[in-house]
Parts: C-alpha cells; structure tokens; sequence
C-alpha cells in the first residue's frame, strides 16, 4: 500500500518523457460513446489524446524484464499474479539469491522479489515507479475531430476476410508528428529504499520502446523518444547487474 505522507517528501521525478508519434497512433477505449469508430481513441476530459500510464508502465516493465533475464537474472512472469513473486507457482530459477531478500517496512517479514518486482511491484510489493499519462498538450481543437480508418476481421484459419465484419478505428493525423509528454516518479526513501539499478533499467527499457498502442503491426503507434538525457552511473551499478549469472 502507498502511504500519501510517505510520498510528499520522498519523490524523485525524472526528466519529462517526450514521445514523439511518427505514424497515427491508436490506442483505443472500448466500450466509449459518441464517436462512429468500433473503437474510439481515448481521451482525458479536456479532449486531449493520451497514452494511459497502465500502458506505458506495463510495456516498460515487460522490457525491463527482457533486460535482466538477458543479464542471466531470474525473474518472474507477469502478469499472471500466481506466477509473479511471491508465489511464482511453477516459474524455474534461483530466487532465493541475497539480492532477492526484501523485508517488508510494515509486517517486518521477509521474503523474496526479483529485481523487476523491487521496481514495478507485483500483488504483494507497492510499484516504487509512478507513471503518468503521456498527453498531447496542445490545443485538441488544431486536430480533426476524428480520423477513422477502416478494418476487416480475418479468418486465420482459411486466411480470408470474414463476411460483415468490417470495422473502423479511431487514430490521431497520421504523420503529423505528435509530441506527448508526461514523468515518471520515483520513490526512493519508500522502505525498503528503491535499488540502484532502477534508474538504469528504466532507462534502457525506454530506449527499447518504439511503439504504443494497437495495430502496431499495421504500422500505427510507431515512436521515438525525444531528450531522454543520459545516466550518470555508479560503476557499483554495472557490476551488480553484471553478477546475474554468478
């Protein structure tokens, strides 16, 4: 659990993240009203685009964890809850290294989580990383209203178009080079601290991302980052991250 008197004095915020849209991008709200598209983009209530903060942290979780297992670390499988620590029912590796230890600053016990965990947090472990919304900023008023582009439904199994099945999805201008801005906020005096590795993961992994939202094999959401600043890094750091296959 969070605790808000815990946050006020104890946040460390990085850089503003700046993405910049290099073909339409679709991220839908399923189930929303008052547009003709199948699935509308979303919205925050001032009629800005966004790309949700569950997605970009969950997209930048599943590259931190790509990360680490290519550094020889055991991590769990998210997001399945039984496979994720503490229980990772069935998931092989050594979990019961030292870097692994965690003692919980409210019950006093001690258990085991993998490095992604200590960062993103997991059903038993408060997330130490706080996203926001990445939002387009400017005036949504400058954008058409809707830009819809149409789809059909294919049958994997003969390979060809379903019969009335065609479908339209909302997407912002296509090439028009949308910038959406937005942080991350770190904890690092939350109990136990935040590893020093986080910012290094987090780093990498964002470098990693270079599309959001759906149809990305279509070619929407395609991306690139603007101004992530470099890391002044510990050498201790890389050698921590270096011990993964000891």
């Amino acid at each position: 659990m969070i605790y808000l008197h815990q946050l006020s004095n104890s946040v460390e915020t990085l850089p503003i993240l700046t993405a910049v849209i290099d073909t339409a991008l679709c991220v839908g709200a399923g189930g929303s009203s008052g547009s003709l598209a199948d699935k509308p983009i979303v919205r925050n209530a001032e009629k800005n685009l966004l790309i949700p903060a569950s997605q970009l942290k969950g997209r930048l979780r599943h590259e931190c964890e790509k990360i680490a297992r290519g550094l020889g670390w055991s991590i769990c499988e998210s997001p399945n809850p039984q496979t994720m620590c503490a229980q990772r029912a069935g998931v092989p590796g050594n979990f019961e290294r030292e870097e692994y230890e965690f003692t919980d600053a409210i019950t006093g016990g001690k258990n085991h989580h993998c490095l992604i965990c200590q960062i993103f947090g997991n059903p038993a472990l408060p997330s130490r990383a706080i996203f926001d919304d990445l939002i387009y900023t400017e005036d949504p008023d400058n954008l058409p209203t809707e830009v819809l582009r149409p789809g059909v439904t294919i049958n994997r199994y003969r390979r060809t178009a379903e019969d009335q099945k065609l479908y339209f999805l909302e997407t912002s201008p296509a090439n028009a080079q949308l910038r959406f801005e937005g942080k991350i906020h770190l904890q690092p005096k939350l109990k136990p601290d935040l590893p020093d590795y986080a910012k290094v993961l987090i780093w990498a992994g964002l470098k990693h991302i270079t599309a959001l939202g759906g149809s990305k094999s279509a070619g929407l959401g395609w991306l690139h980052w603007a101004e992530i600043h470099p890391l002044e890094v510990d050498l201790g750091v890389w050698d921590f991250l270096a011990k993964g296959r000891l």
